[in-house]
């Protein structure tokens, strides 16, 4: 499958722009993956949402069950969930107003794919948004 990602320069200008990333699936143990992504880009100046019902807080933040709770604007949905789950984030995330729905590395589905871009989103999938933040701005 063609995941059709943007382009390093469009990846870049939506990491510049964003401020807020709303991460799906952030658990609270710091060996977990999407913990220590989220941490590092913590670390880089964003402010990140937990969505995880199964936690109350995550990396200092208010976790919130479900994108929809979330009453402030996101900039990126960053999902750290199997993409047998992506149809259901993808109906969640069209429920907002973000526009740019980020799967992380190993994740994807056409489904929610087209779903999304029905939706004007941008869509990013099977890369990992702190690799690609290295790669495109540094650090």
């Amino acid at each position: 499958m063609e995941l059709n990602n943007p382009t390093n320069a469009e990846l870049r200008e939506i990491l510049e722009n964003a401020k807020t990333i709303a991460v799906v699936g952030l658990s609270d143990n710091p060996s977990r993956t999407s913990y220590r992504v989220s941490k590092v880009m913590q670390k880089h100046g964003y402010r990140i949402i937990p969505v995880n019902p199964k936690v109350d807080e995550v990396l200092g933040e208010k976790a919130y069950n479900t994108l929809e709770d979330i009453k402030e604007p996101i900039d990126i949905i960053n999902v750290f969930r199997r993409s047998e789950y992506l149809v259901d984030v993808a109906e969640e995330a069209i429920k907002t107003d973000c526009k740019v729905f980020w799967a992380q590395l190993g994740i994807s589905n056409e489904k929610a794919r087209e779903l999304l871009k029905e939706h004007d989103f941008t869509v990013i999938m099977d890369l990992c948004i702190k690799v690609v933040h290295s790669k495109v701005i540094g650090n």
